[in-house]
């Protein structure tokens, strides 16, 4: 039986195959991990990006509850987005919850001044391709750009998937979230601009710095991402191990 099952939610325009550097370092811990392919994304390109149908890959990957066996959600920037407002509809589904690289509401300025650049990148002859493989080989390694491109890149989803999280109240969504959340964001990460105010939403919060990354924390230092998602489940375990002994009879 595994210590944990832990589901892995990409960010836009990627797929399941960003995280298989963390597949591999987190299954040596005898985890279940779980990598999804987002409605539009990896697997699904082509399909329609909508929110209920993001959300509804989410909870498949997750399952039901196995006793001693923590659900343990985690998602990077767009995943994480999604991630916390399914933990916010859905409070018996997971047992906890890491948003990463989701560290500021997607409204207002920023928000619109996004959506017409990505309106922009869409209009480009190959839809921003070259613009996108190009400023990944500027941040990341050879092997993240290899998993990043190897599930193919979502060129046409960044319009609905942006609209779609900005109609969400994140702030009152995370306060709905019941389990414990680690927002985890790269130092130079600059959508952390509001995690304090993330964080102090939380019920049940803590905020996790990966000293030297960038948005795609995962990805530019997978291990100390591996470390901040085996810290987690380490916590989950020692719960679980309370929660046993407060029922025992005594």
């Amino acid at each position: 039986m595994p210590r944990a099952r832990v589901v892995l939610v990409h960010g836009i325009r990627t797929s399941a195959t960003m995280w298989r550097g963390q597949v591999l370092r987190l299954e040596r811990h005898d985890l279940e991990v779980v990598p999804v392919d987002l409605p539009g994304h990896g697997a699904r390109l082509g399909e329609p990006f909508t929110l209920e149908d993001a959300l509804g890959v989410i909870g498949d990957a997750l399952g039901d509850p196995v006793p001693g066996v923590p659900r343990l959600l985690v998602g990077l920037s767009l995943g994480g987005y999604l991630s916390i407002e399914f933990a916010a509809r859905h409070p018996h589904a997971l047992e906890g919850l890491v948003a990463a690289s989701c560290g500021t509401r997607p409204r207002g300025p920023g928000l619109h001044g996004y959506l017409r650049l990505a309106d922009a990148i869409g209009r480009l002859p190959d839809q921003g391709r070259a613009l996108n493989d190009r400023m990944a080989r500027l941040f990341l390694s050879p092997a993240a750009v290899d998993d990043i491109v190897a599930g193919g890149v979502a060129l046409d989803v960044m319009r609905p998937a942006i609209t779609a999280v900005s109609e969400l109240d994140l702030e009152a969504s995370i306060a709905r979230v019941e389990v414990p959340v680690w927002f985890v964001n790269g130092r130079y990460d600059h959508f952390r601009f509001e995690e304090r105010r993330m964080l102090r939403a939380a019920a049940d919060g803590r905020l996790v710095h990966i000293e030297g990354a960038t948005h795609l924390v995962s990805l530019a230092r997978p291990e100390a991402f591996t470390a901040a998602v085996l810290g987690a489940v380490a916590e989950l375990e020692v719960r679980e191990v309370r929660r046993e002994a407060a029922s025992a009879p005594r």
